[in-house]
């Protein structure tokens, strides 16, 4: 598939006071957005002016105060799908992607809840599924201990299936609506999914009516073999954490043969890695804000967990002093490597120390990776990775907000289409026009056509 049949696809990944665990510190920095509905309008709409394709809320179903130095957008922040159905209200076409964890819900409930979205949007709704990764979320649930990877996944592949049956449990055209002949519904076309399954005994209908996308897209994020093979079987777009090019066009490949099997072609799936974009006007105005970012790190410099990422004990080792030798890794081969020299191309020096190292580490330890530098290299990167096929496009994860972010929107996204990567004008208004992706019929509508066929 060439690069000018593809088209790159945007969106936000929403931290409310930026990805970088500074970002907050900042002079400029907004504190207090993730709970300000002028704030977050502001920004949806920058999105929309920008077109992007989406706004994406995460969530988390635990918190704990042990997190404000780290990252503190997360600690709290409003429910999803309160917040999605409040940023519908003051936008018209950008995408609005609303996480549901699968381990700690009922599929009726959120097959009614994405539903009622959908149309409160008017089509512009996907479903980030989530089986959850954080044990603490448990215990706010009623439950002693949270469950292992595989029961989590068995539970959602089962979970997504039923969801998908209830979206399609009303026809397109069940409702009649005759005043003259009385006829509200065509009862022969509103159906009882009648699931009994290992985990979920579901009757059926849904009671909204089918969603205006017919199926809601799906997405899904994750690395583990089971979180893949899900993404391969349901998913729309795929959220990954990825900062080499190489291991980021092995996962995609890998991802995209996967689908086969499902019957899905590759095309229905999109890849998107996270990208935090520290833009600058100039590669030196750039350069400036990633130290200041660096210097109001909050930190007690515990060097365990980076020790553990590049396979060297670091606790013998100065702050201020050079790099170990990376020979010396237990790791194989380039691993330790290839994060030295990321960081170094973040600080644009070769000789960094042991501290600039941590600050990269810790900027960049949930998985995505950091860009530093003006519009041309930023825009470079992006198009490197997508001409390449180590992305479809990119959940950006602006370091600080809304500056970060605005930067990146009046900058780069021009770069982007002056080269004829990104769009200049929405195509459609749905979240699966944005993305390409067909209609899909009404699985019982197509069973009939089937059975009558053969009869």
């Amino acid at each position: 598939m060439s690069a000018q049949k593809r088209q790159l696809h945007l969106g936000l990944f929403l931290f409310s006071t930026g990805y970088h665990p500074a970002g907050w510190r900042l002079p400029e920095a907004v504190t207090d957005g993730a709970f300000d509905p002028k704030f977050l309008h502001r920004v949806a709409r920058r999105l929309e002016e920008a077109k992007f394709d989406f706004f994406f809320l995460g969530d988390a179903l635990a918190s704990s105060a042990d997190m404000q130095y780290q990252f503190p957008s997360q600690m709290v922040r409003l429910e999803p799908f309160t917040m999605i159905a409040n940023i519908a209200a003051v936008t018209e076409k950008i995408g609005l992607i609303v996480t549901a964890n699968t381990t700690y819900a009922e599929p009726y409930h959120i097959a009614r809840l994405t539903a009622s979205l959908d149309y409160l949007s008017s089509g512009r709704v996907a479903w980030n599924v989530v089986t959850g990764a954080d044990t603490r979320a448990a215990l706010n649930f009623s439950r002693e201990k949270h469950w292992d990877n595989t029961k989590r996944y068995d539970y959602a592949d089962e979970f997504v299936q039923v969801v998908k049956d209830l979206w399609d449990s009303w026809e397109d055209d069940a409702f009649v609506r005759d005043k003259a002949g009385g006829v509200f519904v065509d009862e022969s076309k509103v159906h009882k999914i009648n699931h009994a399954g290992e985990h979920f005994s579901v009757a059926g209908p849904l009671n909204v009516a089918r969603p205006p996308q017919g199926q809601i897209p799906l997405l899904s994020a994750g690395t583990s073999e089971r979180s893949q093979e899900l993404g391969a079987q349901f998913s729309n777009a795929i959220f990954t954490g990825q900062i080499h090019i190489a291991g980021a066009k092995q996962f995609y490949s890998g991802i995209k043969s996967k689908m086969a099997k499902y019957g899905r072609d590759p095309g229905e799936l999109s890849i998107l890695p996270g990208l935090v974009p520290l833009v600058g006007r100039t590669e030196e105005e750039a350069r400036a804000k990633y130290r200041e970012l660096n210097e109001l790190l909050v930190t007690d410099f515990n060097l365990a967990p980076l020790s553990a990422r590049i396979g060297i004990d670091l606790s013998g080792y100065s702050l201020d002093g050079p790099l170990p030798d990376l020979e010396l890794s237990t790791l194989p081969v380039g691993a330790a490597k290839d994060l030295v020299t990321l960081a170094q191309r973040a600080s644009g020096r070769e000789d960094i120390t042991v501290r600039e190292l941590f600050h990269y580490f810790s900027a960049t330890c949930r998985g995505h990776l950091l860009i530093v530098g003006n519009p041309e290299q930023i825009a470079d990167q992006i198009e490197e990775w997508f001409v390449q096929e180590a992305a479809d496009g990119f959940n950006i994860c602006p370091p600080y907000m809304p500056g970060g972010l605005d930067l990146f929107i009046d900058l780069v996204v021009p770069e982007l289409q002056r080269r004829g990567l990104f769009r200049t004008e929405y195509e459609g208004s749905t979240f699966r026009e944005h993305f390409g992706l067909s209609r899909p019929d009404n699985r019982f509508a197509k069973r009939a056509v089937l059975q009558t066929a053969a009869e």
